[in-house]
């Protein structure tokens, strides 16, 4: 999987896919908490796996594209922080 340079938060996207749907209709046609689902459309929360099934169930989509949206703001976002430099190690097989 390519990494994209600055990926939106998924909760973006989903706004968009909401379009005029508000998020307490939405969040009860997914079967959801109001505010779990408004947390993700404001990006304060990330996707769960659950969440990317139910949201490939309501938009035709699969839960792999929103599961892999949010990997990909994940992966974005670690990468910008410091972390000490690590010790390669050579992996030992059985």
């Amino acid at each position: 999987m390519t990494r994209m340079h600055n990926p939106p938060h998924p909760g973006e996207v989903l706004r968009e896919y909401l379009g005029e749907i508000t998020v307490t209709e939405a969040a009860l046609q997914l079967g959801v908490n109001r505010v779990t689902l408004s947390r993700v459309v404001t990006g304060s929360s990330g996707i769960s796996p659950d969440m990317a099934y139910r949201l490939g169930d309501a938009f035709g989509t699969s839960a792999e594209l929103w599961a892999g949206m949010q990997m990909q703001y994940d992966l974005y976002q670690a990468g910008k922080m410091k972390r000490p430099k690590i010790r390669r190690m050579a992996a030992q097989f059985a």
